[in-house]
């Protein structure tokens, strides 16, 4: 079992930057593989970032790349979105996710792969 809890979240200025932080307690963090999904108003969720359990390898949804970065530190037991140049586009509840399996390649986007979640945090970017 993982409990998830994501924070950082607020109302930013398009063109600013937020880091969203998801604390993870339970299971032993640094053998997880975790995700960011976010659901914009009126879609569905979606993919958004992937950081493998050691940090070594990651992946972004083609909107987010070259913008947002995750980064984890297993000692905290937390993983991080780094989130800049950010757009109107970008607001959603963006929400943490783990699972039990070592994902690879597209799977890794697939929402059903993925056992908890935390609660979401809101990102509001005003234009």
């Amino acid at each position: 079992q993982v409990q998830l809890a994501e924070s950082g979240g607020g109302l930013v200025q398009a063109g600013g930057s937020l880091r969203l932080s998801c604390a993870a307690s339970g299971r032993t963090f640094s053998s997880i593989d975790m995700t960011w999904f976010r659901q914009a108003p009126g879609k569905e969720r979606e993919f958004a970032a992937f950081i493998s359990w050691s940090g070594g390898s990651t992946d972004y949804a083609d909107s987010v790349k070259g913008r947002f970065t995750i980064s984890r530190d297993n000692a905290k037991n937390t993983v991080y979105l780094q989130m800049n140049s950010l757009q109107p586009e970008d607001t959603a509840v963006y929400y943490c996710a783990s699972t039990s399996e070592y994902l690879f390649g597209s799977s890794r986007f697939l929402q059903r792969k993925y056992d908890y979640w935390g609660q979401g945090t809101q990102v509001t970017v005003s234009s």
